[in-house]
């Protein structure tokens, strides 16, 4: 199992999330994909070429990646599992949903 981060944002501490399996960003620090959205796109694309039910799609970074991200994830399989934070546990639960 994978965890799939959308995009590494500085200061901010996934540890938790690799109770779930390692975690991959998909786009480095800074990245708005406002500036180069073809580029940007294609390398969500290809660090998701993999991605199946059995991963995990953690939404963290610019909210246009993360729309694009999980468009793709769903074109490699109906069931996508979410990682959703919560602020009282300060833990992650897997949210699983199908298109």
């Amino acid at each position: 199992m994978t965890v799939f981060a959308v995009q590494e944002v500085e200061g901010r501490n996934l540890l938790p999330a690799k109770e779930f399996g390692e975690v991959v960003f998909l786009l480095p620090p800074r990245t708005n994909i406002m500036f180069a959205p073809k580029p940007t796109t294609s390398r969500i694309r290809y660090g998701l070429r993999g991605f199946t039910q059995e991963d995990y799609l953690l939404l963290i970074g610019d909210p246009v990646a993360i729309g694009v991200a999980t468009a793709e994830a769903f074109r490699n399989t109906p069931t996508v599992k979410f990682l959703k934070w919560d602020n009282r546990e300060h833990k992650y639960y897997p949210v699983e949903v199908e298109l």
